[in-house]
């Protein structure tokens, strides 16, 4: 079979495998699938060990990326063990802390919106100065965005601004690196995904469900589609594309005066 996207004998560094449910972990699953190497960062010793059966004979790697200087002596190790140049790298890491639950935004807390902000978005920035000197002159940097940074989710609070901090910073690290290199940087604008992360999120089954109703083919997004769209940005096949987001939503941004959602919000006593 050709190698339409020359991924076959290179290189790349994937962070955020918690499950494999993990957009994380469909990404690294994709690219061995097409010849790739996939050397791990994990967040935990833990985390490592609760992945033993999905990650065993593989590079696997800890980082806890807030921790000041972590990300830097992961580049060293990875360097020291010889797995290098790198080809691309795939950031997939978010946390918020919603162990208090559901808060209005106003009332975030700068400890938590702090906390946030550190590992979901400046450790992308953390990651691209460490790893620099270790790249391939053309390597590719993709970070999992969400597909729409106007939206207002109430459940979804502070992550929202965090994220666009993220989005931000990929297109800032872009022209960046754009002084010396052809490193390119690229966000997967992701809609609502079923994984064990945003199941942490309050209320986020309905949100879920409202957004599969919003989606054109009335069935809601797959992980192996992000991870599909993210495979394409790592690849020499999308060379063209740096510093920009590619929205994977199948449609629902574009949908949002649907005749069923409407006839629902109208006339809820309606059943199907």
């Amino acid at each position: 079979m050709p190698d339409f996207l020359k991924l076959n004998g290179k290189t790349f560094v994937v962070f955020g495998v918690a499950n494999k449910k993990s957009v994380a972990w469909h990404v690294a699953r994709s690219l061995e699938t097409e010849g790739a190497k996939v050397v791990y960062s994990v967040r935990s010793e833990a985390r490592w060990k609760s992945l033993d059966t999905l990650l065993a004979g593989k590079p696997v790697f800890v980082c806890d990326v807030e921790q000041e200087g972590a990300v830097e002596r992961l580049a060293g190790e990875i360097a020291a063990a010889g797995h290098g140049p790198l080809q691309g790298l795939v950031h997939s890491i978010a946390f918020a802390n919603y162990a208090e639950g559901f808060k209005a935004f106003h009332e975030t807390k700068r400890a938590d919106f702090l906390q946030a902000t550190a590992i979901s978005a400046f450790s992308l920035v953390e990651i691209a100065r460490a790893f620099k000197p270790h790249f391939a002159r053309d390597a590719s940097v993709v970070t999992i965005g969400i597909s729409s940074l106007l939206v207002t989710p109430d459940n979804y609070g502070y992550m929202g601004p965090i994220k666009a901090a993220l989005e931000s910073a990929s297109r800032f690290l872009a022209k960046s690196f754009s002084a010396d290199s052809e490193v390119r940087f690229n966000v997967v604008g992701a809609g609502p995904l079923k994984t064990s992360a945003s199941a942490g999120i309050p209320g986020y089954i309905e949100s879920y469900l409202y957004a599969e109703k919003l989606t054109f083919r009335k069935r809601s997004l797959s992980t192996q589609e992000v991870a599909d769209t993210a495979l394409f940005l790592l690849s020499e096949r999308s060379s063209g594309l740096n510093g920009t987001t590619l929205i994977v939503d199948a449609g629902l941004g574009s949908n949002y005066f649907d005749q069923e959602i409407i006839r629902l919000a109208m006339r809820p006593e309606e059943k199907k």
